[in-house]
């Protein structure tokens, strides 16, 4: 019997690392249509500008980009850009929808990976990293001296 945890990757959300710090990550069922998990199971999927909503209580992925199966006859009007709603456990939602309240606090999926034979992704709560986090000390004292011999 094979007891190893196969997890393999299908996505990750490179930007959101490089706009936020991760302070926590949690695993989370994703539900899909069946032609959504055809297109996933081949990589046809972005998370780039995705970001996650609480609405009554439950969690729902925006911005998440799918495309559509390639012999679907409809595929042009397919919305691919449709709220798609996450599963975890309820002290996890309401703990996240809590710290969502919080200045500086967002919800973020970090990757789409393959669990076995089931599609997962990984939330992540992340704090935004302020801007003067990318500038040297440099960059930042020759802004402010040019700041203030312009102002006087």
């Amino acid at each position: 019997m094979n007891t190893k945890v196969n997890n393999v990757q299908i996505t990750k959300n490179k930007k959101a690392f490089f706009d936020y710090e991760m302070v926590e990550t949690y695993e989370a069922w994703i539900i899909l249509k069946w032609y959504e998990t055809k297109s996933v199971r081949n990589k046809h999927v972005n998370l780039k500008w995705s970001y996650i909503i609480n609405q009554n209580g439950e969690l729902y992925v925006k911005w998440m980009h799918i495309t559509p199966w390639k012999t679907l006859a409809n595929r042009d009007k397919m919305d691919t850009m449709y709220p798609r709603k996450i599963l975890l456990h309820k002290k996890d939602i309401i703990y996240l929808s809590l710290k969502l309240r919080e200045p500086w606090y967002s919800i973020i999926p970090v990757e789409l990976y393959f669990k076995w034979s089931l599609i997962k992704i990984r939330v992540a709560l992340a704090k935004w990293k302020k801007s003067f986090v990318y500038l040297s000390w440099k960059k930042i004292k020759s802004y402010i001296i040019k700041t203030l011999l312009t102002k006087t």
